[in-house]
């Protein structure tokens, strides 16, 4: 068994996504420990002793082991995949409704986790809004969120599947919010080298829909967020040179623009718009903006005393 090229990745959140987060980076074999922490150690625990399995199996360099927030300062990139046990029942703008029950618990992560020198890339939902307030509660300057990267997945494979060639044909992005404010760069898109009629509608129609057809037959999206974790960690920690589209700040806000990184250092390589595309991002920054300030102002006075009060628990 040889050693992993990183030393240290840790993981908050041992519910759906989490644990499949965890199975994805212990068969990837990243890094030599996967440190998890999440609600409860019994959850933590739990987790390790499934993940221990699989490394036996698969015969992984990766090893698990629970711990609190703060033995995460050792990590080279945390993932955050926490979410409030809440249930959602909303329509249309679904990843937007757990704003205000994840908001807390991405606060009291924020707090725990200052001073901390790595990467982190979130998970929770929404997660555009939730990267932003942990990234400036926390001061942690490296934050990522992983939502327009998945949407940027998706839509290459429907493309792919449209004109019947593999995925690695397909040049284009999705960025701005990942959810209903999710911007398509069509007039950027080229397959097989060549710009081609796009099915734009059912592109539209599937970004949207995706996730409630997947929550609605399995309960939780889960292997499509660890796909795109595992495909950040391996840029972001300079395992790999390319591109990801990732929540970062734009103009005041967070949102997903495509990140071209070389040796771990990112540059955003934001697509040429079109005035309907550039209308459409425009809206997403306010929608964004607005939707963090409604939630700092929900939590208010109230967040300085949640945090102390669960962070002791």
């Amino acid at each position: 068994m040889t050693n992993a090229p990183v030393n240290a990745i840790g993981l908050i959140g041992a519910g759906a996504v989490g644990q499949t987060v965890a199975a994805a980076l212990c068969t990837a074999g990243l890094s030599d420990r996967l440190l998890i922490t999440s609600r409860t150690d019994t959850q933590a625990r739990a987790l390790v002793a499934d993940i221990d399995d699989l490394r036996e199996a698969t015969a992984s360099p990766t090893y698990a082991q629970a711990t609190a927030p703060i033995g995460l300062h050792s990590c080279r990139a945390v993932v955050i995949a926490a979410r409030a046990a809440f249930t959602n029942t909303a329509r249309s703008d679904i990843r937007m409704a757990g704003a205000t029950a994840n908001a807390p618990v991405i606060v009291r992560l924020a707090h725990q986790l200052r001073g901390y020198t790595g990467t982190v890339l979130m998970v929770t939902n929404p997660v555009d809004v939730m990267t932003r307030l942990f990234a400036e509660t926390s001061g942690i300057p490296n934050v990522y969120g992983i939502g327009s990267n998945l949407d940027s997945a998706r839509y290459r494979s429907l493309l792919a599947r449209h004109f019947a060639v593999p995925a690695t044909a397909i040049r284009g992005h999705v960025i701005g919010e990942h959810g209903d404010g999710a911007v398509i760069c069509a007039s950027t898109t080229i397959v097989n080298g060549q710009s081609v009629p796009l099915p734009l509608q059912q592109a539209r129609d599937e970004l949207r829909s995706r996730a409630s057809r997947i929550n609605s037959g399995i309960g939780r999206t889960r292997s499509g967020p660890a796909g795109a974790v595992l495909s950040a960690l391996r840029k972001v920690l300079a395992l790999e040179d390319g591109i990801e589209e990732l929540s970062t700040p734009y103009k005041g806000v967070h949102l997903g623009l495509p990140l071209h990184f070389t040796r771990g250092r990112p540059t955003v390589h934001l697509p040429a718009l079109n005035h309907a595309e550039q209308r459409q991002l425009d809206a997403a920054h306010h929608k964004l903006r607005a939707a963090h300030h409604n939630l700092t102002a929900h939590l208010g006075a109230n967040a300085p005393s949640l945090i102390t009060s669960e962070g002791s628990q």
